[in-house]
């Protein structure tokens, strides 16, 4: 496998990595309860550790397609749950909330920072990096 593949595979799982301890954090240390949006997120994120680390181990880039596939799906979760937080919607017409709204925003740095907004960067930033890594392998 050549170099720029392997490092590749490292960055996307260490972004992966880095997204599941975050949300893990924010639920476990925070207890900020997530709603069904963000569980959807998890479900796609959590996978793409164990993956993108079955990848690296066996020095096998094929990880990289499925690691686009689940990445590309989560990014537009993400999307979705961004956009019903920030644009404004009524509360009947969100898709997928269960008992904890998705609209809430627990944080909110910068104005524009949420929880959904950084999933999103880390499933692009994967989902990117799977891409190249399909293309160059």
């Amino acid at each position: 496998m050549k170099k720029q593949v392997e490092n590749g595979l490292l960055f996307a799982w260490v972004t992966a990595l880095v997204a599941t301890l975050g949300s893990l954090y924010f639920s476990e240390i925070r207890q900020f309860e997530p709603c069904a949006l963000c569980w959807y997120q998890r479900i796609l994120m959590y996978p793409l550790v164990v993956l993108l680390a079955i990848g690296i181990i066996r020095k096998d880039s094929t990880a990289a397609i499925y690691s686009a596939v689940l990445a590309g799906i989560g990014f537009c979760i993400s999307a979705y749950h961004y956009s019903i937080q920030k644009l404004p919607v009524q509360e009947g017409n969100v898709l997928g909330c269960g008992a904890v709204p998705c609209t809430g925003e627990y944080i909110n740095w910068l104005g524009f920072i949420t929880i959904p907004f950084l999933a999103g960067i880390a499933f692009l930033m994967i989902f990117l990096t799977s891409m190249y890594i399909i293309r160059n392998r």
